[in-house]
């Protein structure tokens, strides 16, 4: 894999990952939507007066979007 651009990896496994929690939650298998949540609980607030910034993180991995991942990176190999 040499000389290719790891920037388009990163954009495809974010892909994957979407692609594959959207079909898991809309197929009628039940497995496909087994997994967890990580990150932030509660929201962490950055108030500075005049702005107020606001981080939060939460991701759910599934069953479907370790699938997706696979497939992103299997075809960013053949590409």
């Amino acid at each position: 894999m040499k000389g290719k651009n790891y920037w388009v990896l990163l954009v495809m496994i974010l892909v994957g990952m979407v692609l594959g929690g959207f079909i898991g939650t809309y197929l009628p298998w039940e497995w496909l939507n087994y997994g967890g949540t990580f990150g932030l609980s509660q929201p962490i607030v950055l108030d500075l007066c005049i702005l107020t910034i606001t981080f939060g993180l939460s991701i759910n991995i599934t069953i479907a979007s370790i699938i997706g991942i696979i497939l992103a990176v299997i075809i960013f190999k053949f590409i």
